[in-house]
């Protein structure tokens, strides 16, 4: 019997068995990595998009190049399906800033 804080394997992960409980924390694990990669990753395109950015409005471009957000979101339609349109949306408005 657990205690009000603690929670068995099966408990944590809605698995029925422990064996079963135990694969899954372990996936949980690799997300969780995963995850943090990603987040880093995403910060890093964040940078990159600012310097591309800077270097276009210190040219006199502006600020978004849209053609370039359509090829972006065509990249990630093509790869992911409709959800990719909407993660590409989401890492546009990360990397673009308020405009």
């Amino acid at each position: 019997m657990t205690t009000g804080t603690e929670q068995s394997g099966t408990e944590k992960t809605g698995a029925r068995t422990e064996e079963a409980a135990g694969v899954i924390a372990g996936a949980r694990d690799r997300i969780d990595a995963l995850d943090d990669r990603i987040i880093g990753l995403v910060q890093e395109r964040m940078a990159i998009s600012a310097v591309i950015q800077e270097a276009r409005i210190s040219s006199g471009g502006r600020r978004v190049n849209l053609s370039r957000e359509m090829e972006v979101l065509g990249h990630y339609r093509d790869a992911l399906g409709k959800p990719g349109t909407t993660l590409a949306m989401t890492l546009l408005e990360l990397c673009r800033g308020r405009i």
